[in-house]
């Protein structure tokens, strides 16, 4: 059989409409043989039940039992077995060790009994039919039971290779399966170490400038002469900033060396509470920024302190970059304590988008950015011309659910 006709016949065995196509056909030819072969009322129930049972066992497996058991009743109502007490016992066998709804050995063992009881009915009616039939305790009596002895043979082969059968498909499932975990943990190597890559990357290129950037700095409040104490304090922000950034650098780069499972981080991230020396910084370097809190301080989830603080040091960013000098304010609201929800605004008074910061709103990776961790935490945030003119930064951050 080429590979093409197994998989077509592995695809219309699978299908719903399987098990019923072979019951019904099965109870079809079950009548048919009851029609030529007329049988005693026990016997014709037993092969309709037996045959017509067969259509729910993938729905329900263990209605196979019923399918064995109405066989053997048909058949110990007559001596002759039918073709499709035979077909239909033989695939209720089966479905039973493939889909283990009992223990292999207690089916085999039960419809065995089964078959011993069948047996015995067989050697009454052969006695009363005036057969040769020799006593229990006589020489070859034991061939009287070669009948319930083959049975017992058949039915061990079908609930074995339905067993086998099943136990191929575990052993599949397992071997896909450490396959699949396999290849994802390749994947997961493969991105710690693309993530290495990066950070070595950042290191080389981005942390030589900006310490660079510190200690020229700091050097040049001592080898400039004639600096005003603005000037030097102006050297010394610039120094401290950059250091500032160097530290979060470094704590960018820990995270990214940091396999998955180590969450353990360099130093503490921010929080709600490191925004007044944020706008500390903002005004430290030319701007005009003030700090406004509303609502009762509650301790937030550190992805919310986290994503708060990052969106309002964004819009700081942004305010000195597209509207220098411009006056801004910075709201964070807790709201009330059945709300659960915090809200940030982030106004200026500057010339607002469109200008000469270059871009309109909602344009941009910093923007983008910001909208990204607001969703991250289930928040939004919209960002344009504020209704006094400038430009506006708001976002809500519902934490109820943090």
């Amino acid at each position: 059989m080429s590979t093409s006709l197994q998989q077509r016949f592995r695809a219309w065995i699978a299908a719903p409409a399987y098990p019923w196509v072979t019951g019904g056909a099965l109870t079809a030819g079950a009548v048919a043989e009851l029609i030529a072969f007329p049988g005693s009322v026990t016997t014709t129930v037993g092969v309709l039940v037996s045959s017509a049972s067969l259509m729910w066992r993938r729905s329900f497996p263990p209605v196979a039992v019923l399918t064995v058991a109405a066989g053997l009743l048909g058949f110990a109502g007559d001596v002759n077995l039918y073709v499709s007490i035979m077909a239909s016992g033989l695939i209720g066998c089966y479905t039973l060790g493939r889909n283990r709804v009992l223990h292999p050995v207690v089916t085999v063992a039960g419809f065995a009994l089964g078959a011993l009881c069948v047996n015995l009915v067989h050697i009454n009616t052969w006695s009363r039919m005036e057969l040769p039939v020799p006593a229990l305790w006589e020489k070859g009596s034991l061939s009287l039971f070669a009948e319930a002895f083959l049975l017992t043979v058949v039915i061990f082969g079908a609930v074995m290779m339905g067993d086998a059968v099943r136990s191929r498909e575990e052993s599949r499932n397992e071997r896909n399966l450490a396959q699949a975990q396999l290849i994802a943990m390749e994947r997961q190597q493969a991105a710690e170490a693309e993530r290495a890559a990066i950070a070595r990357e950042l290191h080389d290129i981005v942390s030589h400038s900006v310490s660079m950037i510190a200690v020229q700095a700091e050097s040049a409040t001592y080898t400039t002469p004639g600096l005003t104490p603005e000037a030097r304090d102006g050297f010394q922000q610039i120094a401290a900033t950059a250091r500032s950034s160097m530290a979060e650098l470094r704590r960018l780069l820990g995270v990214l060396r940091t396999s998955q499972g180590d969450t353990a981080l360099t130093a503490p991230q921010p929080t709600l509470d490191h925004l007044p020396e944020l706008v500390e910084q903002h005004r430290a370097v030319g701007g005009t920024a003030e700090l406004k809190i509303t609502g009762e301080r509650v301790a937030l989830p550190a992805a919310w302190e986290l994503s708060a603080y990052r969106i309002t040091q964004e819009a700081l960013t942004n305010a000195r970059k597209h509207a220098p000098g411009a006056r801004t304010v910075v709201e964070i609201d807790y709201g009330a304590a059945a709300d659960r929800l915090l809200t940030l605004r982030i106004r200026d008074d500057g010339p607002g988008p469109g200008t000469s910061a270059g871009s309109g709103p909602g344009v941009g990776h910093g923007l983008t950015g910001m909208r990204e961790r607001a969703a991250l935490v289930g928040g939004r945030l919209s960002a344009g011309s504020g209704p006094e003119g400038g430009f506006l930064v708001e976002a809500e951050l519902p934490w109820g659910s943090g």
